[in-house]
């Protein structure tokens, strides 16, 4: 996964509105709030260095700002690990339904290795309700374009020198005739809203152009 591959993550996550469609109560008593309090740091931490990275341009790359991220990245996947490890995954009754969010957002940009690891967990969350189709949808291509194989929901654009342009180019997707109807079923928007999308992302100062 290159460094670009990264920053790509971070965008699909923002664009992404989580309408999570669990009847867990916001006002729900969270078991471990310090915890909760920690994960919501450390994805504030790892949306400032990605904003760094796309503020001093993304076509090119600071190398110093990349090698903070991917330091910062490191450390949040072996959190994550150890708090895995003792909890399982993190959802809502333990660290409330920001708490849970934080911690898949922290997996997205971790090792392929651990987001292998996640996906089962992951998955088990959105079916429970804990977490939605699109975290799920964004997982599962992340690993499936990882293994070298074509993702299912289009969530994962090229690095951005591969793009036409400021033109998103997403990595391969299968039977991609049908893929708008995947995306409407798990909650994201058509693939032409997203590419869209992602082109704001990465180029701002597109929107401020007349």
């Amino acid at each position: 996964m290159t460094s670009v591959h990264c920053a790509i993550a971070f965008c699909c996550t923002l664009f992404v509105c989580h309408d999570i469609q669990a009847q867990v109560s916001r006002n729900q008593s969270i078991a471990n709030p310090s915890l909760r309090q920690e994960l919501l740091e450390r994805v504030k931490q790892d949306q400032a260095i990605r904003n760094e990275l796309i503020n001093k341009g993304i076509e090119h790359p600071d190398q110093s700002v990349l090698a903070r991220m991917k330091a910062i990245d490191a450390s949040n996947t072996e959190r994550m690990r150890a708090i895995v490890r003792e909890y399982g995954w993190p959802g809502p009754g333990l660290v409330g339904r920001d708490g849970s969010e934080a911690a898949f957002l922290l997996v997205q940009h971790a090792n392929l290795a651990f987001q292998k690891d996640m996906l089962p967990l992951v998955e088990q969350a959105y079916k429970k309700h804990e977490l939605s189709g699109q975290d799920y949808a964004l997982l599962l291509d992340r690993v499936l374009v990882g293994e070298g194989k074509p993702q299912r929901y289009g969530t994962q654009a090229k690095p951005i020198e591969e793009w036409s342009g400021r033109q998103p180019v997403l990595e391969p997707i299968e039977d991609q005739e049908n893929v708008d109807k995947r995306r409407k079923e798990i909650g994201l928007p058509p693939l032409s809203e997203y590419r869209e999308l992602l082109r704001q992302m990465y180029f701002p100062q597109d929107k401020r152009e007349p």
